[in-house]
């Protein structure tokens, strides 16, 4: 058990909400990971002092699945809302589908850069030759993307099987408001995995993995496959 919720979340679609629906939700891809984690944090901040105790990814234009520690503030404005108790029941070795949209980074070690980080896209494609980053370039971040979760698995309860796919090139910069802006590398996986430990796993999958987790990233979806 983990005493999470499984949250549906879509904006209400009568007519004077859709009127700003794309001041709610921007069709700029740098600026929509913002507003869309303020449209979130509307629906689950209950008091200036919150802490983010959950995960969330927009699965279309105005709909959004949140993984929380607590149930949202319903009746909302904004949303329309459903929700579920989320306790899967897991044994090792279970075999599951999973998809994950993530920022997935790494450590670099740079002079004068305490704790600087780099996402594994950017450092596969500038670790090929030059004339070869055209041929190469989705082969790399594939086979980096893969090592990546290997490595995130072997700390959090999982084995990746063989054949995820890995998609995505996508290098964005996310503004936020008092603090330096993110810059992130996004890539979708989706494949399988076997559990290794089920506690370990079920904890990391509410923590979520990888980086910018406030900002739509880190939130994997399983299912019995």
């Amino acid at each position: 058990m983990t005493g999470h919720v499984l949250i549906r979340a879509r904006l209400r679609r009568d007519m004077p909400l859709r009127a700003i629906a794309p001041l709610l939700v921007p069709d700029d891809p740098q600026a929509r990971a913002s507003a869309s984690h303020r449209l979130v944090w509307s629906l689950l901040g209950d008091g200036p002092d919150r802490k983010r105790d959950f995960l969330w990814r927009e699965e279309a234009d105005g709909r959004f699945l949140i993984l929380s520690a607590r149930e949202p503030i319903i009746p909302h404005p904004l949303f329309e809302v459903e929700s579920k108790p989320f306790a899967p029941v897991l044994s090792a070795g279970d075999r599951l589908r999973f998809v994950l949209h993530a920022n997935a980074t790494l450590a670099r070690s740079t002079p004068g850069r305490r704790g600087h980080r780099t996402g594994v896209a950017t450092a596969a494609v500038k670790a090929l030759p030059m004339e070869d980053r055209a041929a190469l370039r989705h082969a790399a971040i594939a086979e980096a993307g893969r090592a990546w979760l290997t490595r995130t698995g072997a700390r959090c309860g999982f084995t990746p099987e063989p054949g995820c796919a890995v998609d995505g090139d996508d290098h964005r910069r996310i503004a936020r408001t008092g603090a330096p802006a993110i810059e992130t590398d996004l890539l979708d996986f989706d494949g399988a995995l076997r559990v290794d430990d089920p506690a370990v796993f079920l904890a990391a999958l509410c923590a979520g993995f990888g980086r910018a987790r406030a900002f739509g990233c880190g939130l994997m979806l399983i299912r019995r496959g």
